[in-house]
């Protein structure tokens, strides 16, 4: 069974990732009647993995402009479907992910967006750290000054097409390869929510997240707390004062959890905290001077 549904993937010289995040699209219960792989790299193999991909509807796209915010841009304006859901080429949906959504999204009190859980792929293994997960498995509806951190992650997303018009598409500022860092997810949600849209957190939909090194986790905790800054500072820069809330919100949740970290001893926790403050303070900065590094 096929859903009118279109899944976007952007993806950079992760041949190998995309291949196993395709196969599992394929072996959905359902199947999205579209997938869009939005490819910023050089590796020419990456466009054979998404052309010979049986079962699914494949289209490969070249990006020139960096960013994984361009590459989702790209996908919602390049999209046939009225529903876009968007993962990760680290990512691996569960058979159950694409079905989840068309649920949501035909049910009678359909939201306007989703978001739902990102588990850890696979067994602890060590020297692999797990990285953007959301373990809530709980559902919930979010609207208005919900904080956009607890609504979900830009790994595990869909929206209808037509809020793009309302709230605009992802701002190129934020997310990786921008200096913004990240973020790029948090601010889409935070303008939905603005704009009123309903957004449910689905636990049916769920996908897992490739565990990391233990460098790449160090290093997306400091990109993850520039983005969060980036974002209030465009905020704030913007006009929005709304933004020092989320921003105080959010610095007495990091801090707390580095004063625990300390008194508990637990040192590397201690350092990852530090890692998210600094990179906070840095994306203030770049927010409030408009996104100039």
């Amino acid at each position: 069974m096929t859903v009118p549904l279109t899944v976007a993937i952007a993806t950079m010289d992760r041949p190998e990732a995309l291949a196993r995040c395709l196969e599992a699209l394929a072996a959905g219960e359902v199947l999205p009647a579209e997938v869009l792989v939005v490819d910023q790299g050089r590796d020419e193999q990456t466009q054979r993995v998404a052309e010979e991909q049986e079962g699914l509807s494949v289209s490969w796209i070249a990006q020139e402009r960096s960013g994984l915010a361009a590459s989702r841009n790209l996908a919602l304006e390049r999209a046939s479907h009225p529903i876009v859901a968007v993962t990760d080429d680290d990512c691996v949906p569960s058979p159950h992910w694409v079905a989840a959504l068309h649920r949501a999204f035909s049910s009678p009190d359909a939201p306007d967006a989703v978001t739902g859980p990102v588990l850890p792929l696979g067994p602890e293994t060590p020297g692999l750290h797990a990285v953007s997960s959301r373990t809530r498995l709980s559902p919930a509806e979010f609207r208005g000054r919900a904080l956009p951190w607890v609504v979900g992650t830009g790994a595990n997303f869909a929206l209808r097409r037509e809020w793009v018009g309302r709230a605009g598409g992802y701002d190129e500022r934020l997310g990786v390869g921008s200096a913004g860092g990240a973020g790029e997810d948090m601010d889409l949600l935070y303008r939905l929510l603005r704009q009123g849209a309903r957004i449910r957190y689905e636990p049916r939909a769920l996908v897992f997240h490739e565990r990391q090194p233990r460098e790449r986790r160090l290093a997306s905790r400091s990109s993850y707390g520039r983005g969060v800054g980036a974002c209030c500072g465009l905020w704030l820069r913007g006009g929005d004062w709304r933004a020092l809330g989320v921003l105080a919100r959010w610095l007495t949740l990091r801090t707390g959890l580095a004063a625990r970290a300390a008194k508990q001893g637990r040192w590397e926790a201690l350092r990852e905290e530090r890692l998210v403050l600094g990179g906070t303070a840095r994306g203030l900065v770049y927010g409030l001077r408009g996104g100039r590094a």
